[in-house]
């Protein structure tokens, strides 16, 4: 039973180590550009703080998973994991969250503030924009999955019926 548990939650690892790394490497490459008016316009992450934001936390996060999967399960430092755990999953959610907003301001525009929509004008940086949104989300989602499933495995011997 042990032994499935540790698989799980190394799968689980791998997987949201997989959607950071891919999140990460696929903001880092979106950029593209576009002659507006004979003015080149260039769209690229580091123009936002927000993807700026988005790629630190996906890196740290990508950087966390990797050192925890090969670190020994049986130390005394689980319990900080746990809590780190928390931490990255609610910083991806963050991270996700704010990148999301900008993006949709890039893809819709506000026409209260007089923001026109950029998407049509730059379709390469908006679809890498998309795809990083997508793997980073699902790296919240794996990471919030981890979370619960590491605070069931600890406290379910306590809730347990003995007979």
């Amino acid at each position: 039973m042990i032994t499935s548990r540790r698989i799980f939650t190394f799968l689980l690892r791998l997987l949201a180590f997989a959607a950071t790394l891919v999140a990460t490497i696929v903001m880092v490459t979106s950029h593209d550009s576009t002659n507006v008016f004979n003015l080149t316009f260039k769209a690229k992450f580091s123009n936002s703080p927000a993807f700026k934001y988005f790629v630190v936390v996906e890196a740290i996060a990508c950087v966390y998973n990797l050192v925890i999967m090969f670190l020994s399960s049986k130390g005394s430092l689980w319990r900080l994991v746990i809590i780190l755990d928390v931490v990255v999953a609610v910083l991806l959610a963050s991270s996700v969250s704010s990148a999301l907003a900008i993006a949709s301001v890039g893809k819709k525009g506000n026409t209260h503030a007089g923001w026109l929509p950029i998407c049509g004008q730059v379709p390469k940086f908006c679809n890498h924009v998309t795809a990083a949104l997508v793997a980073g989300f699902i790296a919240a989602i794996l990471y919030f999955l981890l979370v619960i499933y590491t605070l069931y495995t600890v406290l379910h011997p306590l809730f347990a019926v003995k007979s």
